[in-house]
């Protein structure tokens, strides 16, 4: 299958091609030139598989063309080596629990997935890949644990300083060999607009291979489709969506995870509503209600992997609708929450429940209690363990209510080493120029 550029002005490409560019040469984002649909028959014994056999069946639909089918089974399979359950939170809204994976957030499918895929397409490829990755959180941390020790890789995380937790710092910061983490005086759309940058750049492009593992990656974005269609599996399977609607509720920053929702739903998934649930970096809140697109700085808050200014998925989202603001505004509801009304949340749901939101998984949960009528069953995604932000979550609930998963506490033995640079381009490109002499 062939991928083409959101702005339409550079010829289509292989998906080879896609995945190790990363970004149209015309600073585009690279689409399918179709989605492929499932037969209805196919969701009416959904229910009978496991998550990576549905996984698997999703994956031929984007990739069965590309890569041979036994390969593609092995990727899949090694990617999903966790599990993303569903778990009622009250009687119609279920969390599904993206946290299960090495670094305990739902960036770890799409970062696993890259990263098997590439290795695939590299195959006896001499010459050192420098993947590219600004984070805001939790993109660092899935993306070099998913490359770590990978031959022929190196990853550069950057990140801005000070904006991350300490938790999602160590993630990446501690890992040494393949991972350089670049720490960024500025904010995440800083480190998002160097990495994009550093794909126009001449010099760079004729000394280093670079590709990115953001979202703008389409082997990073579409592979996260594989958790919508397993939790319309696994809440099937229980009989809970019978005779009623399906609506998903979508923490949105960089809108990856929400545009790969969107294709699930063109592929045939009955998702009846989609959820865009902001923080206070409400710009596509704002569209959504206005018809009008402004990106900002983005603020920081305590959801900060949605602190997002000027989201890169936006131009996805507009191209599959083919920039109808109308559509779009039907597909997709958009709700918003500052600081103050997160904190409430995550208390709220703790003292009804016994359910502990992360303050992602917080806007989540509080959109569909808003939206949801009687016929309809709300599905929100927990996207990162709550441990992740021990700081903030134990100051709403009480300290010591929030154990350190171990996978989390062996990181943060680790020893932070980064590199601090300023927000101008010219300091990261002389950064990555001196790899090639290393």
């Amino acid at each position: 299958m062939n991928y083409y550029s959101t702005n339409k002005n550079t010829p289509e490409v292989s998906l080879k091609e896609a995945v190790i560019k990363g970004l149209a040469s015309d600073n585009g984002l690279f689409m399918p030139e179709r989605i492929e649909k499932f037969d209805p028959s196919f969701f009416e014994t959904i229910q009978n598989l496991t998550f990576q056999e549905i996984a698997f069946e999703v994956a031929k639909m984007f990739f069965g063309e590309d890569i041979p089918e036994s390969k593609l089974k092995e990727i899949v399979f090694d990617t999903l080596e966790f599990d993303c359950p569903v778990v009622k939170v009250t009687g119609s809204i279920y969390s599904l629990e993206l946290f299960h994976g090495p670094t305990l957030a739902f960036k770890d499918v799409g970062a696993r997935f890259m990263a098997r895929l590439l290795n695939y397409f590299l195959g006896e490829k001499k010459e050192q890949v420098n993947v590219l990755v600004a984070t805001s959180g939790d993109t660092g941390s899935a993306v070099a644990n998913g490359f770590l020790a990978v031959e022929g890789i190196h990853v550069y995380v950057l990140y801005p300083k000070g904006k991350v937790s300490k938790i999602q710092e160590s993630q990446f910061t501690t890992l040494g060999q393949n991972i350089t983490a670049l720490e960024i005086d500025g904010t995440f759309d800083d480190c998002q607009r160097l990495v994009k940058s550093a794909f126009l750049d001449a010099e760079l492009n004729e000394k280093l291979v670079l590709t990115s593992a953001n979202s703008i990656n389409v082997a990073r974005f579409l592979p996260q489709a594989f958790y919508y269609f397993n939790a319309y599996a696994r809440l099937k399977e229980q009989g809970i969506l019978e005779n009623k609607e399906f609506v998903v509720s979508v923490p949105s920053g960089n809108l990856g995870n929400i545009t790969a929702g969107l294709f699930a739903s063109e592929m045939g998934l009955p998702i009846k509503q989609f959820i865009a649930a902001n923080n206070s970096n409400d710009v596509v809140f704002e569209y959504l209600e206005t018809g009008n697109y402004i990106p900002r700085e983005s603020v920081e808050t305590i959801a900060n992997a949605m602190d997002v200014g000027e989201p890169s998925n936006f131009v996805r989202i507009l191209d599959l609708y083919n920039h109808s603001h109308k559509t779009v505004s039907e597909k997709i509801k958009g709700y918003r929450y500052s600081d103050s009304e997160i904190k409430k949340i995550v208390k709220k749901v703790y003292i009804e429940t016994n359910y502990l939101c992360d303050p992602h998984g917080a806007c989540g949960f509080e959109s569909l209690n808003e939206f949801l009528s009687e016929n309809q069953v709300g599905l929100f995604l927990e996207t990162a363990h709550p441990a992740k932000f021990t700081e903030t979550v134990e100051e709403i609930i009480g300290k010591g209510k929030v154990p350190l998963p171990s996978k989390l506490a062996e990181f943060m033995k680790g020893e932070k080493n980064s590199i601090l640079l300023n927000k101008d381009f010219q300091g990261f490109k002389e950064c990555l120029l001196e790899s090639v002499t290393i």
